[in-house]
């Protein structure tokens, strides 16, 4: 039977994704998929681990740069202009520019970008609460739709791409995706992008899996996932996360390890897959950088770097970005 005659939508396109990522050798399955309510849950509880850092330190860099932020976004002649942020999420770290932004009296437009309308209601109604004098115009779309649109938004923008979630491209889809955010871009507009710095790399490899093992929950939620919306039958306890960190590229990757040869069949492919004892499932890239290597980046996509605001212990930077 197709698969689109028995799945909805959304679960035909994870059903397709599944389908061919496990006959891939080596095999592999995006980190898009980790975010179903309990993966987000999961996810909300790594931010707040002590081996975490990349959330504390960006937010470190928007309260102690938060007005020379807001000013570098801001349209240099003045004006009305449209906050674009890809991936908002629950806008915490971005409420900060908001407030700076509206105690500066500058005429803007915050459009935050999710493809999770269940999310966006919720950012909404507390935007709503808690800044009710902002203008919000929510975009419940995926990054390229959202970037096809921008092409055709009038007068300036400002587009926010915050966390460490370019660093989750591989080198040939980061420069793509760059490209496509510049493409847009007039000569005023800004971009403003969190990239993950390198460091010790024994932090980093802890940050990925702490001592707690929920990073290691939010890894294997993903098979959970996929039992309930595909009817897969993997077994948990036949699995377990295993993480890396090359300091020669930066990458750190995120794998799940069959502890046995196995057997899995997924329901909606009507399909078995084998796996050998010790066989992966490569399920994340977490690319670090530095800032020599942001700047080749930016002019390898067509921009340039307009200014850099790091936190006190260069974990992490916010770079403001425009086109050449």
């Amino acid at each position: 039977m197709p698969i689109s005659s028995i799945l909805s939508p959304s679960a035909t396109e994870l059903a397709r994704h599944v389908a061919e990522g496990l006959h891939r050798a080596p095999k592999a399955l995006s980190s898009m998929y980790f975010y179903d309510d309990a993966g987000s849950r999961l996810f909300q509880q790594i931010m707040d681990l002590p081996e975490y850092y990349p959330t504390r330190a960006e937010f470190a860099i928007f309260r102690e740069h938060g007005p020379a932020i807001a000013a570098a976004l801001s349209p240099a002649g003045g004006g009305d202009f449209a906050l674009v942020e890809l991936g908002a999420g629950d806008g915490a770290k971005t409420k900060l520019l908001l407030r700076e932004l509206l105690a500066a009296g500058t005429p803007f437009t915050y459009a935050p970008v999710d493809i999770s309308a269940g999310a966006m209601t919720g950012l909404v109604a507390a935007l709503k609460e808690e800044l009710p004098a902002l203008n919000v115009a929510p975009v419940v779309e995926d990054y390229a739709t959202a970037l096809t649109q921008l092409r055709t938004w009038p007068g300036s923008k400002a587009v926010l791409f915050l966390g460490s979630n370019i660093g989750n491209f591989g080198p040939a889809e980061r420069l793509d995706f760059l490209r496509q955010l510049a493409a847009p871009l007039a000569p005023a507009d800004r971009l403003l992008i969190g990239f993950d710095l390198q460091k010790d790399p024994r932090r980093i490899r802890a940050a990925y899996d702490d001592a707690q093992g929920v990073t290691a929950a939010f890894n294997l939620n993903l098979l959970t996932r996929l039992n309930r919306e595909l009817g897969a039958d993997f077994n948990l306890a036949y699995w377990q996360h295993y993480t890396d960190y090359n300091p020669l590229n930066g990458a750190v990757r995120s794998f799940l390890v069959s502890n046995r040869a196995q057997q899995v069949h997924v329901a909606a492919l009507d399909e078995t897959f084998e796996f050998a004892a010790w066989e992966v499932i490569h399920t994340e890239n977490s690319y670090k950088f530095t800032l020599p290597q942001i700047e080749a980046l930016a002019a390898d996509a067509g921009l340039r770097v307009v200014e850099y605001f790091t936190d006190a212990a260069t974990d992490f930077a916010d770079v403001v970005l425009a086109a050449r």
